[in-house]
C-alpha cells in the first residue's frame, strides 16, 4: 500500500502497475475536486478512467469515473441442489442449449420481451431522447445477458451445494445515459469532463445513474429467475431466494467519509462496508468467491470486482489459440463450438484471483468459495 498526495491515493495491488496505468491514475488523482482514490488490486488500463478505482469528490461528477456500463454487477443465489446433479454431459448439455434460449445474449436472439418492474416503466429518465431509447432498446435488452466477460453460471460451493452468479449490467440503456449526460459536461482535463452535483444538469445525470443502477439489478434478478425456471424443468431445482446476494460495481452515489459527505464513483470497484455481501468472481475457469466487507476506510469501504485482466482483448485474442483456450476449460462445461471467439475471456487473459484476494485482505474477507461447473456466454 502507498499514499500520495495532493488525492491521498491508496493502493492495494496484486502487481506492479505498468506505466500506462500509473500514468492514467496519475492524471485522475490531479483531476479538479478529487478528494480521495482507492486503486482496488483488479486494477487496469480502460478508456479516460482505470477500471478497478474509486474515487471520492466533494461536489463535482466524472461521468467516465462510473463509465458506460452504469449498475453493471453480480448476482449470486443458492439452490436446493447438488453440484453433481450437473455434472454429466448430457444434463451440462441441456442447461447449455435451454439457457441459450431463456437467457438470450443480444436481443436479436429472443423470442419475447420482458416487461420492465413498474417501478422502472413508471419512473421517467430526465431527458424525451432517453425516453426515446428505454422504449427501444431499454425494453428489448432488458433480461439479456451481453457479451464479452458478461456471464451466467453454475458454480458449487465446498458442500457441493449448487449456486447461480449472473453478471451483467444496463445494456444499452447505461450508455445512452453516460453518453448524454457527458455530451453536457464541461471540460475538467484535457480529457475528462465534469457535472457540478449542485446544478439541473448534474442532478439530471445522477437521477438517471440510480435509474440505471435500478434497471440493471431487476434485469439480473429477471436472468436468475429464467435460469430458476430452466433448473426446475431439467433437475427439479428451486432456487433458496433467502440467500440472494446482490451488488454492482460502476456507478456513484453520494456516501460519508471521514466525517464529510463525498460522492463516491467505483469503476470496476465494489462497495464494501462493515458486513457487506460481495460476490467476487475469478473468470469463466477459475474459482470465485462470496466476501464480506471490512468498512475499511481509506479504501473508501470498496474492493476489487473480479480478477481484473492482465491480457487486454486484443493481446489475448493473439496470443491465446483456440486449442489453448479449451485446455483451460478442462472440467468447466461450456459451448465448444465458441472457443475461437472466447479465447480473449481464457483465464489466462485474467489475473490471478487468489493474488488478488491476498493483496485486498485488508478489505474482505472470504466467505464461501465456488468452483465453475456450467458456463453461458454470448458472442
Amino acid at each position: 500500500m502507498s499514499e500520495i498526495g495532493p488525492a491521498s491515493m491508496r493502493t492495494w495491488l496484486a502487481a506492479p502497475l505498468t506505466p500506462d496505468t500509473s500514468q492514467a491514475l496519475e492524471h485522475l488523482r490531479n483531476a479538479p475536486d478529487v478528494q480521495r482514490m482507492a486503486v482496488m488490486p483488479d486494477v487496469h488500463l480502460a478508456a479516460d478512467v482505470c477500471i478497478g478505482v474509486a474515487v471520492a469528490t466533494s461536489t463535482l461528477i466524472y461521468p467516465q469515473a462510473v463509465g458506460g456500463d452504469i449498475g453493471c454487477g453480480m448476482l449470486a443465489v443458492g439452490f436446493d441442489a447438488a453440484g453433481v446433479d450437473v455434472r454429466n454431459s448430457k444434463i451440462a448439455g441441456q442447461i447449455l442449449a435451454a439457457l441459450r434460449e431463456a437467457v438470450p445474449a443480444r436481443r436479436r436472439n429472443r423470442n419475447r420481451v420482458v416487461c420492465l418492474p413498474h417501478s422502472l416503466a413508471d419512473t421517467p429518465l430526465s431527458d424525451p431522447r432517453l425516453e426515446s431509447v428505454r422504449r427501444s432498446d431499454g425494453l428489448t435488452e432488458f433480461a439479456t445477458l451481453g457479451s464479452g466477460n458478461h456471464f451466467v453460471e453454475l458454480q458449487a460451493d465446498q458442500e457441493d451445494r449448487l449456486w447461480l452468479m449472473v453478471h451483467s449490467g444496463s445494456r444499452a440503456m447505461g450508455q445512452a445515459i453516460r453518453d448524454f449526460h457527458l455530451a453536457k459536461a464541461q471540460p475538467a482535463t484535457n480529457r475528462l469532463r465534469a457535472l457540478d452535483s449542485t446544478t439541473e444538469a448534474g442532478r439530471q445525470y445522477l437521477h438517471d445513474v440510480r435509474w440505471a443502477r435500478q434497471y440493471a439489478d431487476a434485469s439480473r434478478t429477471a436472468i436468475a429467475e429464467a435460469v430458476e425456471r430452466v433448473l426446475s424443468r431439467l433437475i427439479g431445482a428451486r432456487a433458496c431466494w433467502d440467500s440472494l446476494l446482490t451488488t454492482d460495481h460502476n456507478h456513484v452515489a453520494q456516501e460519508s467519509h471521514f466525517g464529510r459527505p463525498l460522492w463516491v464513483h467505483r469503476k470496476g470497484a465494489m462497495p464494501a462496508e462493515f458486513g457487506q455481501g460481495g460476490v467476487l468472481p475469478g473468470s469463466m475457469g477459475t474459482l470465485s468467491f462470496h466476501v464480506e466487507g471490512r468498512g475499511h476506510p481509506e479504501a473508501l469501504c470498496s474492493s476489487a470486482h473480479g480478477a481484473g485482466r492482465a491480457l487486454s482483448r486484443t493481446a489475448a485474442r493473439h496470443t491465446i489459440t483456440a486449442q489453448q483456450f479449451h485446455r483451460q476449460m478442462q472440467g468447466v462445461w461450456y459451448d465448444t463450438r465458441l472457443a475461437a471467439e472466447l479465447r480473449d475471456e481464457a483465464p489466462s487473459a485474467y489475473k490471478d484471483v487468489r493474488a488478488v484476494l491476498r493483496a485486498q485482505r485488508e478489505l474482505v474477507k472470504v466467505t464461501r468459495t465456488l468452483r465453475p461447473l456450467v458456463n453461458y456466454k454470448g458472442v
